[in-house]
């Protein structure tokens, strides 16, 4: 049964997301909110959290999974980044993006996508989710908190507590979330002088980027 934690949307507590930190830290799986729509993480180094992150959303090792960092800076260690690359990144953090990048050798290669070693990452901009990571102290593993049978992702914390208490070990409550998820794009090709390429439209506003 899941640990229910409630916080404040604007003004999160920090006692209780220490106590949802603590439960990542011993091989947890919790949703949380963003500021696309709920989300599934755990600790990136926790081989027996990351498989059952994919057996609750039931996806397997050629799904992206997605690094949450707290700002670019934490990037270098995970991802091969140029100056253009970096250049669009920054104006579209925080924020609903998610960026595809080439993986370093300091990512997990069971995170990584098996055959294009690449790893999605994104900064969310969500308080509550902010200063998670911020206890946390290092990028957590994510994605999109999408019921097996459902397309559209899951905002309602509720809801969540009724199809996934009994697989999950704590649930964030902030409210509701947005019900779109990240706009995801592939900025591997401008490694080698191409172009962005848009993967899925979501949240967020292309423009925003320049594109």
């Amino acid at each position: 049964m899941a640990q229910y934690f409630e916080i404040h949307p604007l003004n999160p507590q920090p006692r209780l997301l220490q106590q949802a930190v603590d439960i990542l830290q011993h091989g947890g799986v919790l949703a949380v909110p963003t500021d696309s729509s709920y989300a599934l993480v755990c600790h990136l180094d926790d081989k027996h959290s990351v498989d059952r992150l994919r057996r609750i959303r039931q996806i397997n090792d050629k799904h992206h999974l997605t690094l949450l960092c707290r700002d670019l800076s934490e990037l270098a260690n995970y991802a091969r980044v140029d100056n253009r690359q970096f250049r669009l990144m920054k104006l579209g953090t925080p924020g609903p993006y998610t960026f595809i990048l080439d993986a370093t050798k300091e990512v997990p290669r069971r995170v990584s996508h098996p055959a294009r070693k690449t790893i999605g990452l994104r900064v969310p901009e969500h308080k509550g989710l902010q200063q998670l990571l911020e206890l946390h102290g290092t990028p957590l593993l994510g994605t999109t908190l999408i019921a097996p049978d459902d397309t559209e992702p899951l905002n309602d914390p509720e809801d969540i507590s009724e199809r996934f208490d009994k697989l999950l070990d704590g649930i964030v409550d902030a409210g509701a979330c947005p019900m779109q998820p990240t706009t995801v794009l592939d900025l591997t090709p401008m490694y080698t002088g191409g172009d962005a390429l848009l993967v899925r439209q979501g949240q967020g506003d292309l423009q925003a980027l320049g594109l």
